[in-house]
């Protein structure tokens, strides 16, 4: 069997209105204000090119602190160590380390990710956690220039580990990329928390049963 995890807000904390708010407090000074911020750069076409990598950092921040009148010293400052912000979340780890652990019973079972996460954040993850060398292998999108939830990115890991669709179960807190790898023949399933992929492995698999109780 195959586990596919995306890294933001599943492996790692992603909350960017968090990160706005203390970066730009007088634009960001309560949640709603945040969030709508967030969304404005987040959720933009051009974040979404820098997580693909065909927009360079540079040209991201510029554009940005044009586009959302932000002053682009701080806003360099942000986006370029964002990668060391990314915090691992225990939870997941833990579940992660279980499964990994597990192999010894289960030689098929393989661990893979599938990350929207741009080259330098990439690099910072790799450098900083020492827990990414459980995996079997992996895509970052800022590395093959495709994100999800284009199809081609998908594909892409299929084909480079030789994956069984039917055999691989993928893992996202974003509902378009789990619909996406469903329509690649791929299980998945919409995380929410550790104690609930926990829980839907557990159901489904049985993978955990020697961890239970």
């Amino acid at each position: 069997m195959n586990f596919v995890f995306d890294f933001g807000a599943v492996l790692f904390t992603w909350k960017p209105a968090d990160l706005l708010a203390q970066t730009f407090p007088q634009r960001a000074g309560t949640p709603e204000a945040a969030a709508a911020l967030a969304h404005t750069m987040f959720a933009h076409a051009d974040w979404n090119s820098f997580d693909q990598g065909t927009l360079a950092m540079d040209v991201l921040i510029t554009r940005t602190s044009e586009r959302l009148g932000l002053d682009a010293q701080v806003l360099h400052e942000l986006v370029a160590h964002i990668g060391e912000r990314l915090q691992p979340i225990p939870q997941t780890v833990a579940l992660l380390q279980q499964l990994h652990a597990l192999r010894r019973q289960h030689p098929d079972l393989r661990l893979y990710y599938l990350s929207n996460m741009p080259e330098p954040y990439a690099r910072a993850l790799e450098r900083r956690h020492a827990f990414l060398q459980w995996f079997d292998g992996g895509i970052f999108s800022g590395d093959v220039l495709h994100i999800k939830p284009n199809p081609t990115i998908y594909q892409l890991l299929q084909s480079r580990y030789a994956l069984e669709p039917a055999h691989t179960l993928f893992i996202d807190d974003l509902l378009p990329n789990v619909l996406a790898a469903r329509a690649q023949g791929w299980r998945a399933v919409q995380f929410e928390s550790a104690e609930q992929l926990e829980s839907h492995i557990f159901t489904q698999f049985g993978f955990l049963r020697a961890f239970q109780g």
